[in-house]
């Protein structure tokens, strides 16, 4: 594996079955025990309704990462954390027990048919574009909030 000087990447966590709050808690935990990678910081943990999808309502936060992975090799671990979590995908944004999104990655302009970054569709998300805001004011502008301001979110903890 190609591990490099570390890279700031920031990683949506989603769950919306099981014990959402609980597997989002693990999977931070399982973030900051990946080889080469630490969290670094972590948002507050909101709820919000599904987007483009029924169900239950979302546990959803976002953290920064320090990682020396190569991005595909960091998506692959959270891939693996998702299934490891019960994640099943039996259609597009069916409820979860975890979904876990890189988000950016640096700087990095990535364009491939399994990843794409930054994040193609974050910027039509509040649940990812609050939390993000709270922890890297500078990575969302105020017209990115504005523009999902109709959507429901509710900070749970600081």
């Amino acid at each position: 594996m190609d591990v490099r000087e570390p890279v700031v990447a920031y990683v949506a966590l989603g769950a919306n079955l099981g014990q959402p709050r609980a597997a989002l808690a693990q999977a931070i935990d399982a973030l900051d025990a990946l080889p080469h990678t630490r969290v670094t910081a972590r948002s507050s943990l909101y709820r919000t309704a599904p987007v483009d999808a029924g169900g239950p309502d979302f546990f959803n936060a976002v953290v920064q990462l320090s990682t020396r992975l190569p991005a595909p090799v960091l998506l692959d671990a959270l891939q693996k954390l998702e299934q490891a979590a019960g994640r099943e995908r039996p259609y597009r944004h069916a409820p979860r027990t975890l979904d876990l999104d890189l988000l950016l990655y640096g700087d990095a302009r990535i364009q491939s048919p399994r990843l794409t970054v930054p994040h193609p569709r974050m910027h039509e998300r509040a649940f990812v574009l609050v939390p993000l805001h709270e922890m890297a004011p500078a990575r969302v502008g105020p017209d990115a909030l504005a523009a999902v301001a109709g959507q429901r979110i509710q900070r749970l903890d600081a």
